[in-house]
């Protein structure tokens, strides 16, 4: 067989061959037969599928030849093109064809394995090709030693869009160790024996996602996973896909990830309900516009990589197939929007048994990785954030590079970004002194070229960008970036892309501050440019934007001048100081209304609204800037960032105990005069839903009346534990909290009622329409009444009755600086205002202003309030029945 008898293997090749093929084919028709093939052609294609007549009707056999082959793509083209030419008295043609098919392509169509055949041809290709994975120190390692279990926690504990952040460690009781038996939970069926078709793990960048869906796949592949349920599953990597020029169908993406091009993908489309498609990195998919933004129905029709992918996962393409969505959660409402009826578990890292084992995995060595672990488990900050895998690859590398030279960590790092400094300090130290030059000149380099694809939203690069720069075969091209071969058209093509793409977003951020100093435009208007592209909630610069807020602490600038030696000019901290007080002009958050969801006081229908509410869940650009400010870890610049923001709006936000403690950190840090309001947050953790509900029906058994001392001490801490913590600190000068349309169990009271007792600065409280337990306003009323409490104005309005009430009372006759109490909207029986209008008149009673509006009461009632104000005639009681009333109080106003 001379060269060009010899099979091809590329897809590029054999597009080629398969035009070339029909194209000969066609033109040894007359114009007879030729027509005939038109008409033939029109009105059945593979599957019911024909190309439009429009495009047929004047086609000559050249044209007919590169529409079929893009239309259906080059082996199913061919088949189809035999059989339309039989049915078009053209059997001798239709056998030339095949002649010519076999010897060119290397198989006979009619000889293709059956599914049942191909599956275990596939299984075994799988297994092989996945076997071993190349870590980020090109070391190839087998994928059952490396992979180390991480935590998983199901839709029921991980809502999508709450994320675990650096300072949290995974619970157990909330996630289980991601063993077979939780991935084979991933699509079991609930109740009622409906089984989701679609699957979302998210988590923080470098968790292990795409780790893990690897390791999903290894496992299908040797019968671990989904037996009886799936015959084919293929990886997707979308950012890989995006990249790629050109377009393709899903059955190319398909053929692509076969042994051989003999797969029998129609067969195999031919029932999607048996199929899996991993979609690794799916919040890379852009959000498409014009003539792409149409949904991609057909998998046999060629269409860019965003169409394909997008069509798969809005279910528009194969709607029956089951999909693994692998994403971020800096950004969950954006691909929430896309995604069709998705259950959602997220990726926590690793536990503290998990992390030891890594250490072993990672030094082999026992006695290095002994030595290395317990220095890290010692720094309590360095030993949280190794619940992320990379991060916990990262600090495993730079001690394994100190432990070599005989040294020891000697900084704390509390943030991912400090570490990976750390890391990038770890190379520039690492290199000889007469190097050290020429190896901080390359990694300018770099990261000007990591912001160049952060800002073009590129992660692979050519080797050419490399050699450009010349970076390649440099020390740093070695240490950050990991290399990809896949066969092209006439030889091999490599690409290249950083060791994890927060690693690339991360160098993006340092570009900004080793500009150089006196260069016009280059450091602040480059930043300006970034903070500007990131004003948008859904942009995919969220994570940059952070990592350069990391850099821009004191200690960070120093770092990077001392590793750098070069000065880092405070122009970049300047304009992200104007960047962030900008942002009290963006406009007032809406008002949440009296009817809003969250006041009925059942139990059934509370969870039926959260959960309508999470599918309506948008990003909170106020809390992502909050994210920004936690990473300087620097107290001042948080203080003068936050004085042009001065009140902080946050709704409906679920909080994760991440969130919970950035909120915190930023709230100990409040300038005076600030203001923080919460609306529609969820304030609980999921898991404490049930819990809560078995509580309740403990102290119904039990009675009502017990001390809320007594129940206090029962209740575990909050999940907004830190954030009363912090309004206690001497330096917070919160001044005004608003819950408002928010469920408030009875430990959030119960520790928002110990930080009244010490907050220093706290003079205005209002809770309006939460959800509240006797109990928990028992508890409130305790805190308000502490002597030192500073709270000068209550407001609370509540739906419905609520017996609660009646601890307010006493304490208007204890509390020393309340002097104005608002209950508009509240049910007041008679017999409670009786009570009310007795302690108004007890000379302990300091209040000055006491607001009824919207509130009915009886003509006693209205009467009794009267002679509450002949007696006090200094107290002002608002309610349109009576004289005097003033103004209603202000609207509080958003600067968010």
């Amino acid at each position: 067989m001379d060269q060009s008898d010899a099979p091809c293997s590329s897809t590029g090749a054999r597009f080629a061959v398969a035009r070339e093929l029909l194209q000969a084919a066609l033109e040894d028709l007359s114009q007879e037969q030729l027509k005939r093939f038109r008409h033939k052609l029109r009105d059945v294609g593979s599957d019911g599928r024909s190309i439009p007549w429009g495009r047929l009707e004047r086609a000559d056999p050249m044209d007919l030849a590169e529409q079929l082959a893009q239309f259906y793509g080059p082996e199913p083209a061919l088949e189809v093109a035999r059989k339309t030419l039989k049915r078009a008295d053209a059997r001798d043609v239709a056998a030339q064809l095949q002649e010519q098919q076999l010897r060119r392509l290397g198989f006979d169509p009619a000889a293709l394995l059956s599914v049942s055949e191909y599956k275990k041809k596939y299984r075994e290709h799988v297994l092989q090709r996945h076997a071993r994975v190349t870590e980020r120190n090109a070391r190839s390692v087998k994928i059952t030693k490396r992979f180390t279990k991480l935590l998983i926690a199901h839709e029921s504990a991980a809502p999508l869009g709450e994320a675990l952040g650096t300072a949290e460690e995974p619970e157990p009781q909330r996630a289980r160790r991601s063993d077979t038996h939780t991935f084979n939970r991933l699509f079991r069926g609930d109740e009622e024996g409906r089984r989701p078709l679609t699957v979302v793990l998210q988590g923080p960048a470098g968790i292990g996602k795409t780790m893990a869906a690897k390791k999903i796949l290894y496992d299908w592949a040797a019968g671990k996973l989904y037996q009886g349920q799936v015959d084919f599953a293929f990886f997707l990597p979308c950012g890989e896909l995006l990249e790629r020029p050109g377009a393709r169908s899903l059955a190319d993406l398909i053929l692509d990830q076969c042994p051989d091009r003999g797969a029998p993908v129609q067969r195999m489309l031919a029932q999607p309900e048996r199929l899996l498609f991993i979609l690794d990195g799916a919040d890379e998919l852009p959000a498409l516009e014009g003539p792409e933004a149409a949904p991609c129905t057909d998998p046999f029709e060629a269409a860019s990589g965003a169409r394909v992918l997008g069509g798969l996962l809005n279910k528009a393409l194969l709607p029956s197939a089951l999909l693994l969505v692998t994403t971020r959660a800096t950004d969950p409402g954006r691909l929430q929007g896309r995604l069709c009826s998705p259950q959602c578990a997220e990726v926590r890292g690793f536990s503290d048994k998990d992390k030891k084992k890594y250490f072993y995995k990672f030094f082999g060595n026992e006695k290095r990785a002994e030595r290395a672990y317990r220095f890290v488990k010692e720094n309590e900050t360095l030993f949280a954030l190794c619940f992320v895998p990379f991060v916990c690859w990262i600090v495993c590398t730079v001690l394994h590079q100190q432990l070599e030279l005989g040294r020891d960590l000697s900084r704390t790092s509390k943030t991912t970004t400090s570490v990976y400094l750390l890391f990038v300090a770890s190379v520039l130290s690492s290199a000889p002194a007469a190097d050290r030059p020429r190896v901080q000149g390359d990694l300018r380099k770099l990261c000007r070229l990591a912001r160049k694809g952060v800002l073009e939203r590129r992660a692979q690069f050519a080797e050419e960008e490399l050699e450009q720069l010349e970076l390649r075969d440099s020390k740093v091209q070695t240490q950050f970036f990991s290399k990809k071969e896949r066969p092209g058209v006439l030889e091999t093509e490599v690409t290249y892309q950083f060791l994890d793409l927060s690693f690339q977003e991360f160098l993006a951020a340092l570009s900004y501050l080793l500009e150089d100093e006196g260069v016009p435009g280059t450091a602040a208007g480059g930043v300006g440019t970034l903070l500007r592209g990131d004003a948008q909630p859904h942009s995919h610069l969220v994570l940059t934007t952070r990592f350069l807020f990391g850099l821009l602490s004191a200690e960070r600038m120093g770092d990077i001048q001392r590793h750098f030696g070069c000065r880092v000019s405070d122009h970049v901290k300047q304009e992200a100081l104007r960047w962030v007080q900008g942002q009290g002009c963006r406009g007032a958050a809406p008002e949440v209304t009296e009817g809003a969801k969250g006041l009925e006081d059942t139990e059934e229908p509370e969870e039926e609204e959260e959960e309508e509410e999470e599918e309506g869940e948008e990003p909170n650009y106020s809390l992502e800037l909050l994210y920004c400010l936690y990473e300087t870890q620097e107290d001042a610049f948080v203080r003068q960032a936050l004085s042009g923001l001065p009140e902080l709006v946050l709704q409906r936000v679920r909080f994760s105990r991440m969130d919970v403690a950035v909120l915190s950190y930023c709230v100990r840090c409040c300038p005076p005069g600030q203001a923080l309001r919460l609306i529609s947050c969820r304030l609980v953790a999921a898991q404490e839903k049930k819990k809560k509900s078995l509580g309740k029906r403990l102290q119904a058994s039990l009675g009502g009346s017990s001390s809320s001392r007594a129940t206090a001490k029962q209740l575990p801490a909050s999940l907004l534990h830190p954030l009363f913590q912090a309004m206690t600190d001497p330096l917070c000068c919160l001044n005004s909290l608003t819950l408002s349309h928010c469920k408030l169990p009875d430990a959030v009271c119960r520790d928002l009622s110990e930080a009244l007792r010490a907050a220093p600065t706290l003079t205005e409280l209002s809770l309006l329409h939460n959800r509240l337990s006797e109990a928990g306003l028992r508890m409130l009323s305790e805190g308000l009444a502490w002597p030192r409490c500073q709270v000068q104005t209550f407001r609370v309005q509540l739906s419905g009755p609520q017996r609660g009430l009646q601890y307010l009372m006493p304490m208007l006759r204890e509390s020393p600086a309340l002097t104005t109490l608002d209950l508009s909207g509240c049910q007041l029986p008679a017999p409670m205002v009786t009570y009310l209008c007795a302690v108004l008149q007890h000379p302990g009673c300091s209040l000055q202003t006491l607001s009824l509006a919207s509130v009915e009461l009886s003509e006693q009632s209205l009467q009794e309030l009267r002679d509450v104000k002949r007696a006090k005639p200094d107290l002002v009681i608002a309610h349109p029945a009576l004289d005097g009333h003033p103004e209603p109080p202000k609207e509080l106003s958003s600067t968010f």
